[in-house]
């Protein structure tokens, strides 16, 4: 008989806390974060908020100032699937999320000049919920992408493509259902597959040949700002695979903090996931000889035995302020007020 473990439980908490989030007025704030998630929760985010260990806090550096600036904020999910962390035990069950955070730009946040129209934050989240309350969460966000959309782009060309990200070709992302067991297995060790090919860069097959080993020959690649989305195999080498490596030297192996499947779907975070040191070339820039973090979400759409779509969020201000620039800092300086 097929294992029955579910997370429909822990499924809800997190759509209630949306929900209760979407109607509550930036000074709601605090009384969700305090309803749904424990004092001392520990809440990960991209630069400039980083790491805080308090629930209100959480609420008043990011949700109050966040919801004051883009308002009638709605929280717009394409993909929401859950499970055990396969790098712990079965007690650390995790939900994820992945969409846009909606509002009118109205009013400016870190330092970008509002539009008075419509904005999207691209956003994913790993939430950690345990007895009805969430105790962790890790969400990461793509600032830079709302600069563009505001005019501040602050980065060089980038070699693919700017996009507000659809969600999954099929429309099939909301997992609100129980899913069937082996069919999230089936996704994980797709994942662990491509990740186990992702450590051997010096020495292996040809990137193209390593990619199709686990990759759909018209995979899409829905990157951050910066560097953009790609679509084939061949496009995603050429556009963001390959310069991504032969820009960097001592790549670090990875480590995640949680990595999960359940269906089609999957991803992981870590805090980072690896190290690199810039040999030159990335995002245009020069190399530095500065070893470098990234923070990476993955979001992972599986088709029959292949990966078919991936999602990425990487901390891209962390990484070049650990390079020496301060690219919110640097914004606000030259934008005329």
């Amino acid at each position: 008989m097929e294992n029955t473990v579910t997370f429909q439980k822990e499924k809800k908490v997190v759509s209630d806390f949306h929900s209760a989030l979407d109607s509550a007025t930036p000074q709601d704030v605090p009384s969700v974060m305090s309803r749904f998630c424990t004092p001392d929760s520990v809440w990960r985010g991209f630069h400039p908020f980083n790491l805080i260990n308090d629930a209100e806090h959480v609420a008043q550096q990011f949700w109050m100032p966040l919801k004051s600036s883009l308002t009638r904020l709605q929280n717009r999910v394409d993909i929401m699937f859950a499970g055990q962390n396969s790098l712990r035990d079965e007690s650390d069950v995790w939900v994820v999320t992945m969409g846009h955070l909606m509002g009118l730009f109205d009013h400016p946040w870190l330092g970008i000049r509002p539009t008075g129209k419509l904005a999207f934050l691209r956003y994913c989240a790993f939430y950690k919920v345990a007895d009805g309350k969430i105790t962790e969460t890790a969400m990461y966000f793509d600032i830079p992408h709302l600069m563009v959309q505001a005019g501040q782009n602050p980065f060089p060309p980038q070699t693919a493509a700017h996009l507000v990200q659809p969600g999954p070709m099929p429309h099939d992302g909301l997992l609100l259902a129980q899913q069937p067991v082996a069919e999230g297995e089936k996704t994980l060790a797709l994942i662990n597959a491509m990740i186990s090919d992702l450590g051997q860069w010096q020495g292996g097959l040809p990137l193209e040949e390593e990619l199709a080993r686990t990759w759909h020959q018209d995979m899409i690649w829905w990157g951050p700002e910066g560097i953009g989305a790609t679509y084939t195999i061949e496009r995603y080498a050429k556009q963001h695979s390959g310069p991504f490596r032969a820009g960097f030297k001592d790549r670090s192996k990875t480590k995640h903090i949680c990595r999960l499947a359940e269906g089609h779907y999957g991803g992981f975070f870590g805090w980072p996931n690896f190290t690199a040191t810039p040999s030159g070339g990335f995002m245009g820039m020069p190399a530095t000889g500065k070893p470098g973090e990234f923070r990476v979400i993955d979001i992972y759409r599986r088709a029959e035995d292949k990966l078919a779509e991936n999602w990425i969020f990487i901390d891209l201000l962390h990484f070049w302020k650990q390079q020496g620039v301060d690219v919110l800092g640097r914004t606000a300086g030259i934008e005329t007020p």
